[in-house]
């Protein structure tokens, strides 16, 4: 009795798609997985970047006028 992995093959075979092992599957999640943290974190980096720059911009406009 064939398992539902291999009528899937087949079936996939049949209709003429990739047929791609479920240990590339996982390691291809995994990768995905691995950028989605990456993203998350530089994402914040960038937001905490423009908040500094924010206040820097603030600082020095203060800065300027105090000197008037």
């Amino acid at each position: 009795m064939e398992t539902v992995d291999e009528r899937r093959g087949k079936e996939a075979v049949r209709v003429d798609e990739d047929v791609v092992a479920a240990s590339e599957v996982r390691r291809l999640e995994e990768r995905v997985r691995e950028l989605e943290r990456l993203l998350g974190r530089k994402t914040m980096e960038v937001e905490i970047l423009k908040e500094a720059l924010d206040l820097a911009r603030v600082k020095n406009r203060r800065t300027l006028l105090s000197r008037s």
